[in-house]
C-alpha cells in the first residue's frame, strides 16, 4: 500500500477530484495548508499598506492506495492539477505498512 500526497492549487480540487474517480479511487483526505516554494509569494495592499504574503494558500490531498494503482493515480492527478504556470504543485508517495479500518477491523488491502 502507499500513500499519494499532493499539493495542489484549491480552485483545482474539483477536477482533481473527479478525475480520481473516474481512475477508480476512492476516498482522500482534504487539509488546507499554506506554502512557501518557487513561487515565491505576492504583494497585497490592505487598507492602503502594501505587505508581503509569502505563504500562499494550498490543498494536501492524502490517497491511500494499493501499489498497482500508484501510477494511475499520480496520472490522475497530475492531469487535473496542471495549468502549466509555476506554483501547480508536488506528488510524493510514500509506504503504508498498516492499514485497519476501525469499524469492521478490516486490515491493509480489505480496509481500503
Amino acid at each position: 500500500m502507499k500513500m499519494v500526497m499532493a499539493i495542489i492549487k484549491p480552485f483545482k480540487l474539483d477536477e482533481v477530484r473527479e478525475a480520481l474517480t473516474e481512475a477508480g479511487i476512492e476516498g482522500m483526505t482534504v487539509s488546507e495548508v499554506k506554502g512557501y516554494g518557487r513561487q515565491k509569494g505576492h504583494t497585497e495592499i490592505y487598507r492602503g499598506a502594501e505587505y508581503a504574503v509569502s505563504f500562499l494558500p494550498k490543498l494536501k490531498l492524502e490517497a491511500i492506495v494499493s501499489a498497482s494503482n500508484v501510477d494511475k493515480t499520480i496520472a490522475a492527478i497530475a492531469g487535473a492539477a496542471k495549468t502549466g504556470q509555476i506554483g501547480d504543485g508536488k506528488i510524493f508517495v510514500l509506504d503504508i505498512h498498516h492499514t485497519m479500518r476501525i469499524r469492521t477491523g478490516e486490515t491493509d488491502n480489505d480496509a481500503l
